[in-house]
């Protein structure tokens, strides 16, 4: 079994609405996010998936966020976002991209600092 990872960042400002504390307040972050791939088997020419797709998905899916108020993002509509929901909603948008018979999407984790992240996963 092999586990591929890319890691990309965007900046983007939000708040925790309902929270008690200075979260509940406008501030940004400079969020890191590393999305695993596994996957199985490889290619004929030995690559299980080619880093330069995952790249390029995970930028697509990431300039949504990038310099804004992820308040007024559609995908939170319903919810804050928070690293936990922002680590969800790329873990789909990146399996729906990516997922094939031979490679899926199985871990997506989402840093606000150096020292706090969380991970989404499959497992």
């Amino acid at each position: 079994m092999f586990k591929l990872s890319v890691t990309d960042i965007f900046s983007a400002a939000h708040r925790l609405c309902g929270y008690q504390g200075a979260c509940s307040e406008l501030h940004g972050h400079n969020w890191t996010v590393r999305v695993g791939v596994r996957a199985s088997e490889t290619d004929e020419i030995g690559l299980a998936l080619d880093f330069g797709v995952i790249k390029a998905k995970l930028r697509e899916v990431l300039a949504e966020f990038d310099h804004t108020y992820l308040n007024d993002h559609p995908a939170f509509a319903a919810g804050n976002p928070s690293s936990e929901n922002l680590a969800r909603y790329i873990f789909e948008r990146l399996a729906a991209a990516l997922d094939n018979n031979r490679a899926s999407v199985c871990e997506v984790e989402v840093c606000e600092s150096g020292n706090s992240g969380v991970v989404y996963t499959n497992a």
